[in-house]
């Protein structure tokens, strides 16, 4: 069955670092755009980071900028998010999604990524 995997989240203390990983399951990525989700609690889902298909272009969200590194290995059939100098306001579960064809960008409505995983916790706490 053709999923994304999710892992990597934990416990980390603030200002520390997490690095999760999302990694397709029976089947390659290496056309699509991927993109970072995370849902806090009571809160609707929002777009973290996106990747193009060969990392030529990325996009965060202002909340992650110069924090958070998006990137891919295609021969791992990997998307890597390297977060930095967390805080609480980054607790939430965390999910990746892929565009649904090779012509879903990383500016394409969120309505086109598919195949979302079951998510990763990260939990910023002292």
């Amino acid at each position: 069955q053709f999923q994304l995997v999710e892992s990597g989240g934990g416990l980390v203390q603030p200002g520390g670092s997490l690095r999760l990983s999302c990694v397709a399951a029976g089947y390659t990525l290496d056309y699509a755009s991927i993109g970072w989700f995370r849902q806090a609690p009571g809160k609707e889902r929002e777009e973290v980071a996106c990747i193009s298909s060969t990392s030529s272009y990325t996009k965060y969200a202002d909340s992650v900028k110069g924090r958070f590194t998006i990137s891919r290995d295609n021969a791992k059939n990997t998307v890597y998010l390297q977060m930095n100098s967390l805080t609480a306001e980054d607790i939430g579960v965390y999910y990746c999604a892929q565009g649904r064809s090779r012509w879903v960008s990383c500016d394409s409505p969120r309505s086109e990524f598919i195949r979302w995983g079951q998510g990763t916790q990260v939990t910023v706490s002292s």
